[in-house]
């Protein structure tokens, strides 16, 4: 008892109370704990199931414009029945299940139907394959530069909310960095802070955040400058993340591969990218990170699955595998290229390429005879998604 009254008279100055350093300390890191969510069991849930071995996600999210382009280059018109035609299609492809863990869908096509009148997000939960949906409204000039900046946190957690009620699980928002074009201070900040605010809104609302902080392929720089860029960008947009108490372990990265710009004259191999690539995740990403699901962003079809399988010839300490739109889709809507008798065909194309890409993902890809389009670049210069 004594020693308690001594202390508290040391405490005392005045009648006053002083806090002890000790105090002070408890407070500060009191404050820095991150309350329990009403969601986090589901969501750490959907990126276990998402991150199965051999597992990617299936990108098919691109807008209605985006979309209406590449139907009407294989002389398919842009209207919303020819679009819903064609994601019923890649949504449909018997046994897709057993290389896709999720498909990102466009908001109009989170709300379609197969013709038959099931749900768009009911044929995907009955192969077991969650839905996700792309959240960004798209990228805006941003001012007094040449560069863009991503809008869409206007509105976002209502948004989500009903997302969440219409059967999403996960979701996308894509921001771009061009090295040509600089990238200045502001532009890479905003990119890591418009991502940091949408993860922490949408894992509110129970969706999963797959963080696309894209350097685009544009310009002739080398893989040095690409890791360099890289470098800053991931750097600050885990900063901003943890500054917003994103939970890491319940999100999923979708990051450029590092590689050389597409008019840059010196090619790189993909044991070359594949070692700058895991050079830069291994110093700028938590290992309790969720899962990387790399972007093709132009590569051909082959290369996305050839650099992807050399990331995957070492253990990592994430799960490393693929968020391919074009690198899983080019042949197949050149196959189908709007002929029904042809979907039988355009869906095995699909369920080959992501087999191909399940088995690099798991290291053990072996490249075969391709076709010619499986071999083209899809890269398209000043690209909108």
């Amino acid at each position: 008892m004594a020693a308690l009254s001594a202390i508290s008279a040391k405490s005392c100055v005045g009648g006053a109370r002083l806090t002890s350093r000790a105090q002070k300390t408890q407070g500060k890191r009191a404050s820095a704990v991150t309350r329990a969510g009403k969601y986090d069991d589901e969501l750490l849930e959907t990126v276990k199931n998402m991150t199965m071995p051999g597992k990617g996600i299936l990108a098919m999210d691109e807008s209605n414009a985006t979309c209406g382009s590449r139907l009407e280059g294989v002389g398919v018109e842009n209207t919303e029945e020819n679009r819903r035609r064609y994601r019923e299609l890649l949504i449909t492809a018997p046994k897709l299940n057993e290389h896709i863990g999720g498909a990102i869908l466009f908001e109009e096509t989170l709300y379609q139907s197969c013709a038959d009148g099931t749900s768009f997000v009911d044929a995907l939960k009955k192969q077991g394959i969650y839905p996700g949906i792309k959240v960004d409204k798209g990228l805006k000039p941003l001012a007094n530069t040449s560069e863009s900046w991503c809008q869409g946190l206007d509105g976002l957690a209502d948004r989500a909310a009903a997302y969440y009620t219409q059967g999403a699980r996960f979701c996308k928002w894509r921001s771009v960095v061009s090295i040509p074009e600089g990238p200045s201070r502001i532009a890479v900040r905003d990119c890591a802070y418009g991502l940091a605010r949408y993860a922490a809104i949408c894992q509110e609302a129970g969706l999963v955040p797959i963080v696309e902080p894209e350097i685009l392929l544009d310009g002739v720089h080398d893989i040095d400058a690409n890791f360099e860029v890289a470098s800053w960008v991931w750097a600050e947009t885990f900063k901003y993340l943890a500054d917003n108490n994103v939970k890491f372990d319940r999100m999923l990265l979708k990051p450029s591969m590092v590689g050389p710009g597409a008019d840059c004259p010196k090619r790189s191999t993909p044991e070359e990218v594949a070692e700058y690539t895991l050079r830069m995740l291994k110093s700028r990403v938590p290992p309790a990170t969720g899962g990387i699901m790399f972007l093709s962003g132009g590569l051909s079809e082959l290369d996305s699955t050839l650099y992807l399988n050399a990331m995957n010839q070492q253990p990592n300490p994430w799960h490393v595998s693929f968020s391919y739109a074009r690198a899983l889709q080019n042949t197949v809507i050149k196959t189908w290229a709007g002929d029904d008798a042809k979907k039988a065909e355009s869906q095995a194309i699909l369920v080959r390429r992501a087999k191909e890409n399940g088995m690099a993902q798991l290291g053990k890809f072996v490249a075969g005879d391709v076709s010619a389009s499986e071999s083209e670049s899809t890269f398209q210069k000043n690209y909108v998604y």
